[in-house]
């Protein structure tokens, strides 16, 4: 019986996994919208979550594997919560967007090999091409474009995230404190 709480564990990690799974009748399939799905959850897809989803669908792990690496659009490490995508095509290249990308990775502290803030707060990525090209050059900001971007736009466009996450978090703290209490004389 002393391996019964590594079995809870275990379930109540892939709790959300498992719904998925169903989601989809468990079809290997639907492997692509599963790991979607599951990208989603997470931001990215935990290694030990693909080998669960292999054995799940009874296929080869090196399947879902070749799957994940495959497509660029999933990443096997933790994403921030904001991605910020840099266009380096091209036309943003001639149009400047290495000021760009040097002056997000100065502010928010990352790198070339070290692209997702401490906090998980942001992940800066390159991209070679968005297909905006008459913008460039051009970020990408959680799924929003952004044309003819500057580093000053640029920063100040992480800045209103700050604050917006400011807001929330202190909108959540002030939610969570206990009411006071009352009384009248």
């Amino acid at each position: 019986m002393a391996s019964m709480p590594m079995v809870v564990d275990r379930a109540e990690k892939f709790e959300k996994v498992c719904g998925i799974l169903d989601r989809h009748a468990r079809r290997a399939s639907s492997l692509i919208p599963i790991l979607q799905a599951i990208q989603h959850e997470y931001r990215y897809l935990p290694e030990e979550v693909l080998t669960y989803v292999a054995m799940s669908l009874g296929v080869p792990a090196a399947r879902v594997y070749g799957v994940a690496t495959f497509y660029a659009h999933f990443a096997l490490q933790p994403k921030g919560k904001h991605v910020i995508r840099m266009c380096d095509g091209t036309a943003c290249h001639v149009k400047q967007s290495i000021p760009v990308l040097n002056a997000l990775r100065k502010k928010l502290g990352t790198s070339e090999k070290s692209n997702t803030t401490p906090d998980m707060m942001f992940t800066v990525e390159t991209v070679a091409c968005l297909g905006a090209c008459g913008l460039a050059p051009v970020i990408v900001i959680d799924e929003q474009v952004h044309g003819q971007i500057t580093p000053e736009r640029a920063l100040a466009l992480v800045d209103e995230i700050k604050a917006q996450e400011a807001s929330l978090a202190g909108a959540s703290a002030v939610a969570e404190q206990p009411s006071a209490e009352v009384s009248h004389v």
